[in-house]
């Protein structure tokens, strides 16, 4: 199998990014594996989708730093490929580190990935409808069930109206954000800090005011999900529970807050149950649920990430088994002859 991964850039991957993990699982199986940068397209007179790829080398990493060294070293192997002639390729860029300097990379490295789509490769997750996606209104089409309530505007007393109605409790977020950036939990001891809250947020862009949910104090739970339902290998979820005691109210890896493993409860998996429909719809292969009791805070269909560390809290390879099920997929297209549509192949 042939195996692509779109990354923001390969000089900025780090060695616990769920991208690593996956393609030194892959290397492993013995495929053949081609990391791209946002910028590394090229659609060449011909027609072709071409593309100017890392290669790893080996099969035999010792670890994810290992492979990572590899792919940021002065001697990475760099060739240009057709990008038609891969079986699979996994978008696996985060729009929000594009925001300042690259506004236009996401986008562009979508519309490739539609290009060959089209050509029988399966591009995951869907990338016609992760264009759809490209900002956190995508949550919005979700059933009212399992999502907050939430309020998107520009407008200051928008929302200060929005936190007065409850009780002078919220969160204020971007709309395009990730890693727990620029997020604020208001209080009623918030006071003038409003304010200023406000305006850290709007000055990038539109902001979301949301309900504030009591149980987010002791954490929430990243479910992974995989053609639409709870990944699960041997009986264990990747699931683990995010929390900070460190008084920072951002439970997000990335902005500091630790983790464990957990086991989704019975509001867990109704809420994933209640998102798969539209998952499986929309040919989301792979996402991440990020839940607070029985409410939904985020879905990331972007980047989902945390396969290391559930791997390593549980011992399961996770990753592998995410290997194993693309290599059924592309079992599939071909057994088809190449008939199935790319959402079709996402979810089968």
């Amino acid at each position: 199998m042939a195996l692509g991964f779109v990354v923001n850039d390969v000089t900025t991957e780090q060695d616990n990014y769920t991208t690593i993990r996956l393609a030194r699982r892959a290397c492993a199986r013995g495929h053949r594996v081609a990391i791209i940068g946002l910028g590394d397209f090229t659609y060449d007179a011909t027609g072709c989708v071409r593309a100017s790829a890392c290669i790893p080398q080996r099969n035999d990493y010792a670890d994810d730093a290992d492979l990572l060294a590899e792919l940021q070293g002065d001697d990475v192997t760099r060739e240009r490929i057709s990008v038609e002639e891969l079986d699979v390729l996994m978008l696996r860029s985060d729009p929000a580190e594009e925001l300042e300097t690259r506004p236009w990379a996401p986008n562009s490295a979508l519309l490739f990935a539609q290009l060959v789509a089209a050509r029988h490769v399966i591009v995951l997750n869907d990338p016609t409808h992760l264009t759809d996606a490209s900002n956190k209104t995508y949550f919005q089409h979700f059933p009212e069930e399992l999502r907050p309530e939430t309020c998107i505007t520009l407008d200051p007393d928008e929302i200060k109206s929005f936190i007065a109605a409850h009780d002078g409790y919220g969160v204020i977020k971007p709309l395009q954000g990730s890693g727990g950036q620029s997020v604020f939990v208001v209080t009623p001891d918030s006071g003038a800090n409003l304010n200023q809250m406000i305006d850290a947020v709007v000055r990038d862009g539109y902001a979301i005011a949301q309900e504030y949910l009591p149980r987010a104090a002791d954490g929430d739970l990243r479910l992974l999900t995989l053609n639409g339902k709870p990944l699960q290998v041997d009986g264990t979820y990747a699931c683990i529970r995010r929390y900070n005691d460190s008084g920072d109210a951002r439970s997000n890896i990335s902005a500091g807050g630790k983790y464990e493993a957990a086991v989704p409860d019975a509001d867990a998996l109704r809420l994933a149950e209640i998102a798969a429909p539209k998952l499986i719809r929309d040919g989301m292969y792979f996402a991440g649920l990020d839940i607070v009791g029985d409410r939904m805070m985020e879905i990331n269909v972007d980047t989902p990430g945390g396969i290391n560390m559930i791997e390593e809290l549980t011992g399961v390879d996770f990753s592998g088994h995410i290997i194993e099920d693309l290599e059924r997929k592309v079992r599939l297209r071909d057994q088809y002859d190449r008939t199935l549509g790319n959402v079709e192949l996402a979810m089968l």
